[in-house]
């Protein structure tokens, strides 16, 4: 597919592992690393071509499914807003206590 024009060269840099998986997968289909390299830019270029909302949405999903479980010491839904909802009627109490005390009460005309 490559070889009927001419390319131009390009250096990148790679750690030692993202080397040797590259070198392992194109071991395992035959091919060469350089050609793994340039499917993935097609591949790359062509996505920014598609819709960026759809793009940007399954980035974001991906993300979410990456932290999923790493915050351990948030807990479940029903606990949180059992939590707030405690937080706000015992801060309602507190307000309505407040407000009652005698130094908030109106004062009568004489």
């Amino acid at each position: 597919m490559y070889d009927t024009y001419i390319m131009r060269r390009t250096q990148i840099y790679l750690d030692e592992t993202q080397a040797t998986e590259l070198a392992d997968r194109a071991r395992r289909i035959g091919t060469t690393s350089s050609h793994i390299i340039r499917e993935a830019i097609v591949e790359y270029l062509a996505a920014a071509d598609r819709d960026d909302d759809s793009i940007v949405l399954a980035r974001q999903r991906a993300a979410l499914d990456a932290a999923f479980g790493t915050m351990t010491r948030v807990p479940d839904s029903e606990t949180y807003l059992a939590d707030i909802r405690r937080g706000e009627v015992e801060r309602q109490a507190m307000l309505e206590e407040h407000w009652a005390a005698p130094h908030h009460r109106a004062v009568e005309p004489d």
